[in-house]
């Protein structure tokens, strides 16, 4: 497989085979993200995107899921996208779902009709970070996106028929609007009522232009406590028809998974305990990003 910087993908394709179709990320001005610092963006050849399938199709018959890398391959044009996944369907028959990171972005430049021709040729699941429902967070973290544009097109991909999978961000709106991010996030994930959840916390990456407001003292980091107060109030004001909401990343202090509705006040009352000193948190030294 041809691999070029830095390849990432979600938890949940740990197992899948990684098909990098493009390298770095459209946007790449997220103040909290360091993953394509200083990479260009582009597409892959055509012919390199083949020869990996090819690999693929003789190397990793076991693995069921494909995931195209890297931060944005929703964006490559339609006739091209279809022609890879024309060509993962001809040459990986046994994949059963493809899926993709999407933003505000890539999804406003595809039409219902497209994503659902992408869906017919195997697309399943589309991941979005969203981060915060909170509209000035959003523009402080150079997001390039409204709350309702974030709306609208989380509703377009359900619509189409991807399922869609959802990052927020604890910690990323600050002390001060910590509760409004929570809030406002929850307002925004039951507007578009993802089937997935997965809250991250916040770690201050060194070269980002969030990490040197932290170290100027103009970003205020919350303490762990602050964190999950913070997650508290955003599951109290998820209301999901029946989702799953994910807090067990590496970067977490407490692990949860629930299932809304169903699991959420058996989910409040743990995040209580904690809060109450009687569950122990995860020691910073174990967390990772």
């Amino acid at each position: 497989m041809h691999y070029e910087g830095n390849i990432i993908r979600p938890p949940s394709e740990a197992n899948s085979i990684l098909l990098q179709v493009t390298v770095g990320c459209s946007r790449n001005k997220c103040t909290f993200c360091g993953t394509y610092m200083g990479e260009r963006f582009r597409i892959k050849p055509d012919e390199i995107i083949m020869e990996d399938i090819a690999f693929a199709a003789r190397y990793s018959q076991r693995q069921r899921r494909v995931f195209l890398c890297d931060g944005d391959a929703l964006i490559i044009p339609q006739k091209r996208l279809l022609k890879i996944l024309r060509a993962i369907e001809e040459q990986l028959p046994w994949v059963t779902r493809v899926g993709v990171y999407a933003n505000a972005k890539s999804l406003k430049m595809k039409t219902i009709p497209e994503l659902e021709a992408l869906k017919a040729h195997g697309l399943a699941i589309a991941y979005m970070g969203l981060e915060t429902g909170d509209d000035v967070t959003l523009k402080k973290i150079n997001k390039g996106a409204t709350s309702q544009d974030m709306i609208s097109m989380g509703k377009k991909a359900r619509e189409a028929g991807l399922k869609l999978s959802i990052t927020v961000l604890l910690g990323i709106a600050g002390r001060s609007r910590s509760q409004v991010h929570a809030e406002e996030t929850g307002r925004v994930l039951s507007a578009i009522d993802p089937e997935y959840v997965g809250a991250l916390s916040l770690m201050p990456i060194p070269g980002t232009p969030l990490y040197d407001d932290y170290q100027a003292s103009r970003f205020e980091l919350i303490e762990p406590e602050e964190m999950l107060t913070e997650l508290r109030t955003m599951i109290a004001a998820t209301h999901l028809s029946r989702g799953l909401f994910h807090a067990n990343h590496a970067s977490n202090y407490l692990p949860i998974k629930a299932r809304l509705p169903r699991d959420k006040e058996t989910t409040l009352q743990l995040i209580d305990r904690a809060l109450a000193g009687e569950i122990e948190l995860k020691p910073e030294y174990l967390r990772a990003l």
